[in-house]
């Protein structure tokens, strides 16, 4: 029994997938206004490279939702959440997300293999490509799709390999893996 175990005093951090505040609220049910503040971290958190999303229920200050902000800000970069709805797009967005960068990954470091590259090579390649290509957008501020055209000279490598990833659907899978683990997180949420 939590309710035993928590102050009125103490602020709760939650980061349950798909349990929503007011469940939280209901399940300390003895401490009717406490101050609950749910968050949705990814794996990078561990080396200090996370995208951290963080929300306040209705009896959290400010005050309370800024101290676990600052508490969660040395693992990376934290996003306040208006609208408690939008974790779960979080949660398929960023929670999920590192596997699919993990995957993005891989194959490019396998298609580096099937050209010529040694794989050791290929796989800091790759990694390294996505980790400066990340810190583009966050650091130019420029829409990705800007720095994609930059690159893609007319009749270059890049439009022809850009060509064969749209082929293939390659956003459209992108975005329907996002939507996809959101829903299944809304759903996770309804089983409780």
């Amino acid at each position: 029994d939590l309710n035993a175990c928590i102050s009125a005093t103490q602020n709760i951090v939650s980061m349950l997938p798909g349990i929503a505040l007011n469940v939280l609220q209901n399940l300390l049910s003895s401490r009717p206004k406490l101050s609950i503040i749910r968050i949705m971290p990814n794996t990078p958190a561990l080396i200090g490279g996370a995208a951290i999303s963080i929300t306040k229920g209705p009896h959290a200050s400010i005050e309370d939702l800024e101290l676990v902000q600052s508490l969660l800000e040395p693992v990376g970069l934290v996003t306040r959440v208006e609208h408690e709805a939008q974790i779960d797009a979080v949660t398929g967005l960023s929670g999920s997300g590192p596997a699919y960068v993990y995957m993005l990954i891989e194959a490019m470091a396998d298609g580096g293999v099937n050209a010529g590259l040694p794989r050791d090579v290929a796989l800091k390649m790759a990694a390294q490509t996505v980790y400066g290509a990340a810190n583009m957008v966050l650091t130019t501020g420029q829409h990705p799709a800007q720095l994609k055209d930059a690159v893609a000279s007319p009749g270059g490598t890049t439009i022809a390999g850009i060509r064969e990833l749209e082929s293939h659907n390659f956003r459209f899978a992108v975005m329907s893996a996002v939507e996809t683990a959101a829903k299944r997180a809304h759903e996770l949420g309804q089983k409780k």
